[in-house]
């Protein structure tokens, strides 16, 4: 009876395996997600290059390799996440990302020749780049991904945060250049994403304190209920507008608006940043469009381009305006982002891309894209 049995095991076992591969095989295709594949048609060299088409230099930033990274993750196309990583170490780290911060600029020089411009890095890149390769890592199953974003994300702890009187460690906007005296520093709220600060303090408790001091940057420095594009930090007086370019509202500063809409509704900093920078959407309630440029709270050019309205879609919904969002991604329709304007195209797809759930992030700041939620392939 038990050699019965035990014909009877062999002849039945490898349907479970059977079973699991016709899953496999009948899942369904992921969906495209065709701005990503719009965005890297016009703006990524056949090397993995951003170029950023509408400047004089034809310039490459670090922070659109960055980007692009994290699009090319929440798109789950593996083949150009590699052509862009290879560039970027190649081009802007000198060949080893493990050695050194990628330089934050790359163009053609004054002489005709091609390079590093400036060899300063920007932390904002930084801190996406070590983020995108910890979510590659852990969504496609590649330890080299999470390695390498591991070392890069200490090096910025080395490099770029610093210990800043009562603020405690802050991330710097870069390595050197932005401490203007030895009490008085330099900030950018944009540079400080709350979901990407929540995913490196999961990967390495040292961030925690960076965590910290990042809502009181977003928060202490917001003027009138607007975010600034930079902010003067002093150990002594605190937060005070920056000499250098105190508007709000601006280039920079569109992208407070549009992490903290991004941020996950139970993180415990969402709702007070939320409300740190409420002057935004009773601007927009007011005249409809988002503010090109803001001083002392004040608007000085009512009318922003149309990627700024893709960047706030985020921000209305989270604040509860739904039909403020709506009127922004109508407007986005009857007046589409320059085929060529990189930056605002950057800012379109996180907007859209949030809105139509392409990408979302957990309160833990874990990347959730719709490819991995799906279950498809």
């Amino acid at each position: 009876m038990m050699r019965a049995f035990r014909r009877y095991a062999l002849r039945w076992a490898w349907w479970p395996s059977l079973l699991l591969l016709a899953s496999c095989q009948n899942a369904a295709p992921c969906p495209t997600w065709d701005a990503w594949t719009q965005f890297r048609t016009t703006f990524m060299s056949d090397d993995g290059r951003i170029v950023d088409r509408g400047s004089e230099d034809s310039r490459t930033v670090s922070e659109g390799q960055a980007y692009a990274l994290l699009f090319a993750l929440a798109a789950n196309d593996r083949p150009h996440f590699d052509r862009v990583l290879q560039w970027t170490e190649n081009n802007l780290a000198a060949g080893d990302l493990t050695a050194r911060l990628p330089a934050w600029l790359w163009g053609r020089a004054d002489d005709g020749g091609w390079g590093v411009l400036d060899d300063n890095a920007a932390s904002d890149a930084d801190t996406w780049i070590a983020y995108a390769l910890l979510e590659a890592g852990r969504l496609w199953g590649d330890d080299r991904y999470r390695a390498l974003g591991q070392l890069v994300a200490e090096r910025i702890l080395r490099e770029e945060v610093r210990e800043l009187g009562r603020l405690g460690p802050v991330l710097l906007p870069a390595p050197r250049g932005f401490q203007v005296s030895e009490q008085a520093w330099r900030l950018n709220p944009s540079y400080l994403p709350m979901p990407l600060l929540r995913r490196l303090a999961q990967s390495d408790p040292r961030w925690h304190p960076v965590v910290t001091s990042a809502r009181a940057v977003l928060i202490d420095s917001a003027v009138k209920g607007f975010a600034p594009d930079w902010t003067l930090y002093s150990a002594d007086t605190g937060f005070a507008p920056d000499p250098v370019d105190g508007t709000q509202g601006d280039y920079d500063a569109i992208r407070v608006y549009l992490w903290a809409g991004m941020t996950h509704p139970d993180d415990p900093v969402r709702n007070d940043v939320l409300a740190a920078i409420g002057g935004m959407e009773d601007a927009i309630r007011g005249h409809g469009l988002p503010p090109a440029r803001v001083e002392a709270g004040e608007i000085v050019e009512p009318a922003g381009p149309p990627g700024f309205s893709a960047a706030l879609i985020p921000y209305l919904a989270a604040r509860g305006a739904t039909d403020l969002a709506d009127q922004q991604a109508q407007r986005l329709v009857a007046r589409p982002v320059p085929a060529e304007a990189y930056y605002q195209q950057a800012l379109r797809l996180f907007g859209l891309g949030w809105q139509q759930q392409w990408l979302r992030f957990a309160s833990d700041g874990r990347l959730q894209p719709l490819w991995d939620r799906e279950g498809c392939r």
